[in-house]
This record gives structure tokens, C-alpha cells and sequence, in this order.
């Protein structure tokens, strides 16, 4: 018989599998608790036996996005641009996982850390990191002087110029007062989002004063 944290563990996998299936079907809104459990046949109550909140499933479901994102898109590069072109491509191929991490971005970071728990918070943010090292690896290799931070700007830009390929459409002010719309080509807001982040590595700007070294006390004294 197999120990309970096994069988445990399973379903966790399987349940997480199963919301990354629906997400990618039908997308972020239309995958409820009910349909995830049907997927892998127990009951919905089940579901809160093994994780603490939906909110939790959601969050590791990212995981799932991030991880893969990170060995198809973001390590087997040849050079900044590949990786961007890959990481756009990937935006592309999976709008759920745009919705999954947009969202996630609009959540104060402390809130979702309470709904989460310590544990899934902490999975989240090992996903994270492991997904920006390999840019920022590629931006330090490029002489960017912060590449951490750059990589997070790069990464929340991509994201954002993404979900406008996404929606298809942008906004204009056709007369004054009057909004109106056009079509956006998805391709055509790629390879721009990928030409923007190029010119921002090429150009990242300066190092925000939280990110620079504390002078020390003799330099102070001397200035």
C-alpha cells in the first residue's frame, strides 16, 4: 500500500495536470473546481483535502507554465533574441498562462503569500527565479550592469505587449471624446514586443538606488 504522502503527491500532480488541460481548453475563466474534479474522477470536496484554497491550485498551475516556459523557451537559446523570440511564441501558443501570470501579477505580493501558504508561495517563487536566471544570465553575458532587475523588466514587459497580441485589438480616439478600435495582427505585436525588449537590454537605464551598493562610511566622509 502506498504511504499516504504518495498517494497524496499524486493527486496533487494530477490535479494540477488536469487544471493546466482546462486552462489551456478553455481558458483561465471557464475551468471551475467541478470540471477539474470530474477530470480526475473524485469529488470536488476532495480537491480542498489536498490543497488549502483554489487560489493554491492556481498558483501551482503557474508553476507548471513557468517551468515549462523555462526548459523549451528560455534555456535552449542561442543569444537574447532566440530567447525572446521563443519566450513571445510560447505567450502565443498558451493566452491561459498570460491570464495565469497577469493575474498574479495584480495581486499584492503579502495577500497572495497568506491565500497560498508558505510552502506554495515558495514553489512559486523557485519556478520564478529558475525562469529569469537564464535571461539574466544571457543580459549579464551582454554586459546589461543589473541583469537581474532587467530580466524582470523584460519579463513584465513581455507580458503585457503579449496580452495586446492576445486581445487583437487596440484603442484610439477617433474624434475627440469618441474611442474607437483596430485590429491588431498577433505576429505583428510579437515581433514588435520582441524588438522592444531588445532595445530596452540595449538600453536598460539606470540602476534604481534600491539596487545599488551601499556607499561605504570612508567614501561618505570623503564626499
Amino acid at each position: 500500500m502506498a504511504p499516504p504522502s504518495t498517494t497524496r503527491r499524486e493527486r496533487e500532480r494530477d490535479l494540477v495536470a488536469a487544471t493546466r488541460a482546462l486552462f489551456d481548453e478553455r481558458g483561465v475563466q471557464d475551468a471551475p473546481m467541478e470540471e477539474i474534479a470530474r477530470a480526475v474522477g473524485i469529488n470536488k470536496a476532495l480537491i480542498y483535502r489536498v490543497f488549502a484554497s483554489k487560489e493554491e491550485l492556481f498558483v501551482l498551475t503557474v508553476t507548471l507554465y513557468l517551468d515549462e516556459l523555462r526548459e523549451n523557451a528560455l534555456e535552449p537559446h542561442e543569444g537574447l533574441e532566440d530567447a525572446l523570440d521563443r519566450f513571445t511564441r510560447f505567450c502565443l501558443r498558451y493566452p491561459a498562462f498570460l491570464d495565469c501570470a497577469l493575474s498574479l501579477m495584480r495581486r499584492p505580493a503579502e495577500d497572495l503569500r497568506e491565500a497560498v501558504g508558505e510552502g506554495t508561495w515558495l514553489r512559486l517563487g523557485a519556478s520564478m527565479s529558475a525562469c529569469l536566471a537564464p535571461l539574466a544570465r544571457i543580459l549579464a553575458e551582454e554586459g546589461v550592469d543589473d541583469p537581474d532587475f532587467t530580466a524582470n523588466r523584460i519579463y513584465t514587459q513581455v507580458l503585457g505587449t503579449m496580452h495586446l497580441a492576445r486581445i487583437g485589438l487596440g484603442v484610439r480616439e477617433e474624434a475627440p471624446g469618441v474611442p474607437g478600435a483596430f485590429p491588431l495582427d498577433p505576429e505583428d505585436v510579437r515581433l514588435a514586443c520582441v524588438a522592444d525588449a531588445l532595445a530596452l537590454a540595449s538600453r536598460p537605464g539606470p540602476t534604481p538606488r534600491s539596487r545599488r551598493p551601499a556607499a561605504s562610511s570612508s567614501s561618505r566622509r570623503t564626499a
